[in-house]
């Protein structure tokens, strides 16, 4: 799969509508490259701009927009809510798929190298790509802002990574780095920009100075106020959602401005989001409710409506989650986006791939589809109202292995195109048959791995669908029998492909582990599928 890599370049202009569209013209124009979302801010007088690319392109779309806002901003002239020191104040690389961490900070510096010598500016290096510890963290960086450059160029020790330690005024100086992906984050309040401010030296983790430490770790905040909007705001960057999830900064902005009489109205996410954060956050909220909700789609929608994400502007999640926007990007969207019939064409075809392997996993989702669709048919009901609790417990397990196992169908056919690929490498010499062997093994291994993981996912399943049996709508019951039947020759399917690549493995303990573990799996199916129909013949006699 391609390698994709995003940038959020921060420019230094968000009233002037010409200048901010020329801006994302040079993005948008440039070859490999795709224009995600433009956030323009009048009050902060900044844009956003999300894109995403090859490592390579990414690059020369930054350098593209760069060159447009050396001559269209003028930072002599500058003034907005957000802290800044040049025309392109910050433009960090970030990881999205298949790359590294270490080729977006690669990314960071050819970057800084090239804008530096172009454009006669100064550039420096934050985050995972800063060559000193004091300079990981962008406030320190940026700390005075553009009007303290000047002085601040002077000193030896903030000479800059890239280009001359000199005063340029239209363009002050630009921050460059690689980081994991960063969430902008604001927290609507009726209140002045005083008490906002006060809530986010609570929150953030520098708090008031290092001896009143902030209670959230990874977070930036600051408070301002939004005179578009007539409202102020905690703004936030969420440097690690996974350590403070979006919900844990409305949680607390919530209670601080509580024990202040200050009311919370809804939220603001800037630019894009990640998936993971929006569901992690809807998992927060189905714990804290007690909530029972599965599909995607909705859990979405509940985080939208408990942080108040459409407060200020409709919040439209096909437009604004980066995977949904990628999704929407791609040309070929693999095997599970064909229509059925095209895909039993592509079965049926004359290619090795896609064959058993995605047959198999197709089998499994459709197990899992009709194991979920069971227990939605015994839930929800006055006449099965009693299940309703076993219900809630027995269909999220199905519903989560139908999603995985979707993904697999193009997965099996990707672990075995890796192998035919590495088949085609030259063999002329003994270093290139020991590379072509080498590919071939891997190959192997991969595709061989790919079935074994689900046969695990499908042994997950059995004490639920066991379960199941014993409480579900018998009206269901030739629905689960199939069910069972599907699960355990997805099984027999896995199965016989794990043993078909086994004998070309030249690693003996990798065959023998392998070996062991999917004839352990495939047993478990057949004890677990004749169970299950048993359970339903003496139900239904």
């Amino acid at each position: 799969m391609a390698k994709l890599v995003e940038c959020v370049p921060n420019f230094s202009e968000g009233n002037n509508k010409e200048v901010i569209d020329a801006l994302g013209q040079a993005i948008s124009r440039t070859p490999g490259c795709v224009l995600l979302d433009v956030d323009a801010g009048a009050s902060t007088n900044r844009t956003v701009y999300t894109f995403v690319g090859s490592p390579e392109a990414i690059v020369e779309g930054a350098l593209s927009a760069a060159r447009v806002a050396e001559q269209l901003i003028d930072m002599s002239q500058h003034t907005g809510e957000h802290p800044r020191m040049g025309a392109l104040d910050v433009c960090p690389f970030v990881p999205v798929m298949n790359v590294s961490m270490e080729e977006c900070v690669t990314c960071a510096h050819v970057f800084g190298q090239r804008l530096a010598a172009e454009l006669g500016v100064p550039v420096y290096l934050y985050g995972e790509a800063a060559r000193e510890e004091s300079r990981k963290a962008l406030p320190a960086i940026r700390a005075g802002e553009y009007e303290a450059l000047p002085e601040k160029l002077a000193k030896p020790e903030w000479a800059p990574d890239f280009g001359p330690p000199t005063f340029v005024p239209r363009w002050g100086a630009t921050v460059t780095g690689a980081r994991t992906f960063l969430i902008a984050y604001n927290v609507n309040l009726l209140c002045t920009k005083e008490l906002a401010h006060r809530i986010a030296l609570n929150l953030r983790e520098q708090g008031r100075g290092a001896n009143q430490p902030g209670r959230l770790k990874r977070v930036q905040g600051i408070g301002w106020y939004l005179e578009e909007e007539n409202i102020a705001q905690v703004s936030t960057n969420l440097l690690d959602f996974e350590t403070t999830p979006l919900h844990a900064i409305y949680e607390d902005v919530c209670r601080d401005a509580e024990a202040l009489n200050l009311p919370v109205v809804g939220s603001q996410l800037v630019g894009l989001v990640p998936k993971k954060a929006m569901l992690d956050t809807a998992e927060f909220y189905i714990k804290k409710e007690k909530l029972f909700i599965l599909e995607e789609e909705q859990k979405i929608r509940l985080v939208v409506s408990r942080l108040g994400l459409d407060s200020l502007s409709p919040f439209h999640p096909r437009e604004r989650i980066i995977e949904y926007l990628v999704q929407a990007g791609e040309v070929d969207g693999g095997l599970v986006a064909k229509p059925l019939g095209a895909f039993v064409r592509a079965v049926g075809g004359r290619s090795a791939a896609p064959g058993g392997g995605s047959v198999s996993a197709a089998a499994a989702a459709l197990g899992a589809a009709l194991g979920c669709m069971v227990g939605l048919m015994s839930y929800g009901k006055r006449q099965f109202e009693e299940l309703d609790p076993i219900m809630r417990k027995l269909i999220p397990p199905f519903h989560q292995a139908m999603d995985e196992l979707v993904a697999m169908v193009d997965a099996d056919s990707r672990a075995f195109s890796s192998y035919m690929e590495a088949m085609k490498l030259p063999k002329s010499t003994p270093e290139e048959q020991e590379r072509r062997m080498a590919a071939m093994q891997q190959g192997l291994k991969t595709a061989v791995r790919v079935p074994c993981a689900l046969a695990e996912k499908v042994s997950g399943l059995w004490p639920a669908l066991k379960e199941l049996a014993h409480h579900c709508n018998l009206a269901c019951k030739s629905d689960i029998q199939v069910g069972a039947k599907m699960l355990e020759a997805a099984v027999f399917g896995a199965y016989f492909n794990v043993m078909i690549n086994l004998k070309d493995i030249t690693d003996e303990k990798f065959k023998l582990a392998m070996s062991q573990k999917v004839s352990r799996l495939l047993e478990e199916a057949k004890q677990g599928s004749a169970l299950v129909l048993a359970l339903l013949e003496k139900r239904g006699a």
